[in-house]
């Protein structure tokens, strides 16, 4: 018998279906293991609604005679269930090609893959390609790793006329050159009428790093997010909490994909006072949660927050790239099962892991990535039996550094600090009720113990509450000062960044730049729209923001922005004194942002105005910063200090002795 590895022999071998042949080093699952003990029942797969629908869209597309197609899916919606079930539904181009393909870059998806495809299919013919595993090429599916199959001449075995079907998970990495060598052998990139099908499937279909997903896949046919998917149960609920760790980012370089470099990264965020503001906050946050994942920068950042959270009496254990298989697999069985509540790693469970135990997620490293932001908190996204949610707990450094946070996915500001706020807050839009009692913000309190820094760091340390996101998008002071300078309909989306937007798609945008090259630096930006299709075309429909004009001042930013508006736009649409901005939403309005309120809350055309809807939508599309909270926020601090500093006065007097008669005595 070949070997194989463990992890993947045990999942064949647990179907009792297992044959190998020697000569092609095959796995299929044709023959028993045993003939004498009864083969267990493969439980039947009850389809999700949504992935019935997902395949129905692929099968649409595919009879039309698209051929390379993307399905965009959230973490743990069951994307392996969804092209596994698509197998069978897709008919051969021509006969003989019979024929399915499974592409994936990382051992996980592969096991993965190979589990679903023999519960699903237990009479067909499957083999695995992958390391010292080889498949013969002939199988009715093989499931094979990117950098095995495209090494050497071992993708000559396989015959593309015989394939019906080619499916990569994780498809986001489609672009790189052993997927696209792989493709080109397959024809998919001018494909024909006879040439295989090709499905992409991911959580995060975009590149990060600028390639162009549209080299390899024409159409996305099928998205559905995780925040519709929290909100119909089919993902765990989330409440998320950003610190202000204050740690600089600010001189870390770029990398080659576009994110921080991380080393010089490594180096900002992993000291002694940044680790241990991570802890107490997590102490602070989820000293409750059973199973927290850690994601850290690199495997200095791992050793360095292992042992922060050992010093305050944690069990954390780690797992990187480089940690053995056996002490790997040992670990992740102990995490599951609960014999420890903390584990950090750094780049080794963004893809392809599946630990629905997860109930916290601590995002220790900052990243520029929406991408890698998505896939780290998708980790604890996953239902499981007595997981009533996930808590996400986002390290927050210098936003000057153009990183993304948790409340960027919401369309927020990145700025944005916020303490255990759900999905539910955030989608509904309704006005704030019992703002005082509900919108707390805290300082993290630890209990003394051993700690490697003193306690004043708790100063450094923010959290604050957001009722809904309506609170967000509602406030108007923003517009307030740029109306006062301008007689056009600009809108405030964030700290010093303003929007102009147009019927016809265009925008322009004023932001103040904090960068180097141009500090405190008003900036004009055009956008402009070039094309509207229903077809995913792999590129953005805007062009290049294109800089119009440049001062040190807000009002001549404004001025040299408004005059270039009047000429280049519609009066009649960017001009704030319109009467039609004061006439009743319209339906569709009404429609996008009731989509956002609860039931019970829902807006009507006598409630708000054409115009004043309009704002919200451009806020809620271009990321609205909110800026009620603050000056709440700043009072209660002062409020807070106040009294402690009352009460610490209080204690000294107590503690002192002085000559003479006691207060209180007779």
């Amino acid at each position: 018998m070949p070997q194989a590895f463990p992890s993947l022999f045990n999942i064949l071998k647990s179907t009792r279906r297992l044959a190998c042949l020697t000569s092609a080093r095959r796995f299929t699952t044709t023959a028993s293991l045993s003939s004498t003990a009864p083969e267990p029942a493969i439980p039947a797969i009850r389809l999700r609604q949504y992935q019935e629908e997902c395949i129905q869209s692929v099968l649409s597309h595919l009879e039309k005679g698209h051929k390379r197609l993307g399905v965009s899916l959230a973490t743990g919606s069951g994307k392996t269930v969804i092209f596994t079930h698509l197998i069978d539904r897709v008919h051969p181009t021509r006969n003989g090609a019979n024929q399915t393909l499974i592409l994936a870059h990382r051992r996980e998806l592969v096991e993965q893959a190979a589990r679903h495809c023999i519960n699903v299919y237990p009479s067909k013919l499957i083999e695995v390609e992958m390391g010292d595993i080889h498949a013969s090429g002939t199988a009715e599916i093989t499931i094979a790793s990117i950098m095995s199959i495209s090494s050497g001449d071992r993708l000559s075995k396989f015959r593309p006329e015989r394939f019906k079907l080619v499916l990569v998970d994780e498809a986001h990495h489609i672009v790189a050159p052993k997927y696209m060598d792989t493709l080109r052998y397959f024809g998919l990139m001018e494909p024909t009428e006879h040439s295989p099908a090709l499905v992409g499937v991911s959580a995060t279909l975009s590149r990060f790093d600028g390639l162009k997903l549209g080299a390899a896949i024409d159409h996305v046919v099928y998205h559905k997010d995780y925040v519709d998917m929290i909100g119909e149960k089919w993902l765990s609920n989330v409440i998320f909490t950003t610190v202000q760790s204050k740690a600089d980012i600010s001189r870390v370089r770029k990398g080659s994909t576009g994110d921080f470099q991380v080393g010089d990264l490594s180096r900002a965020i992993n000291n002694d006072e940044t680790n241990e503001i991570t802890v107490r906050s997590w102490l602070s946050r989820a000293e409750n949660r059973k199973s927290t994942i850690v994601f850290c920068v690199d495997l200095a950042h791992v050793s360095g927050l292992t042992k922060t959270f050992r010093e305050h009496g944690i069990d954390a254990q780690f797992i990187t790239g480089d940690t053995s298989k056996q002490i790997r697999s040992a670990r992740l069985e102990a995490f599951k099962n609960g014999d420890f509540r903390v584990l950090l790693n750094c780049g080794v469970f963004t893809e392809g892991t599946d630990i629905p135990n997860i109930d916290c997620v601590l995002l220790a490293r900052p990243t520029k990535s929406r991408n890698l932001l998505v896939q780290m908190m998708g980790r604890g996204l996953r239902l499981h039996p007595g997981k009533q949610d996930c808590h996400v707990i986002d390290m927050v450094a210098s936003l000057e550094s153009g990183i993304v946070t948790t409340p960027t996915l919401f369309g927020l500001d990145p700025g944005e600090v916020v303490k255990e706020v759900d999905v539910e807050l955030l989608k509904q839009l309704r006005e704030r009720k019992e703002f005082e009692t509900r919108h707390r913000e805290s300082l993290a309190e630890v209990s003394p113990g051993q700690s490697i820094l003193p306690n004043q760091l708790n100063k450094n340390i923010t959290f604050t509450d957001y009722d809904s996101v309506f609170d967000l998008i509602n406030d108007t002071s923003g517009e307030r000062r740029i109306r006062g300078l301008s007689q056009l309909a600009w809108v405030n989306v964030g700290e010093d960044r303003y929007i102009l937007s147009t019927k016809s798609g265009d925008y322009m945008t004023i932001e103040k730049d904090t960068g180097d090259a141009n500090p405190n630096q008003f900036g004009v930006w055009l956008t402009k729209k070039t094309f509207e299709t229903p077809d995913w075309a792999g590129k953005s429909p805007y062009m290049r923001p294109r800089q119009i004009a440049s001062s040190s001042t807000l009002s001549d930013a404004v001025h040299a922005a408004d005059t270039y508006a009047s000429k280049a736009f519609v009066w009649f649409w960017i001009s704030k004194q319109q009467t039609w901005r004061k006439a009743p939403a319209s339906d569709g309005q009404l429609k996008f942002l009731n989509k956002l309120r609860g039931m019970n809350d829902q807006l009507t055309a006598d409630s708000i105005t054409k115009g004043k809807a309009i704002d919200m939508i451009v806020k809620v599309k271009y990321g609205a910063k909110g800026r009620f909270s603050k000056i709440e926020a700043a009072k209660r601090r002062e409020a807070r200090a106040s009294e402690k500093t009352k009460q610490e006065e209080s204690l000294r007097k107590r503690e002192e002795v002085q000559v003479g008669p006691l207060a209180g005595s007779g």
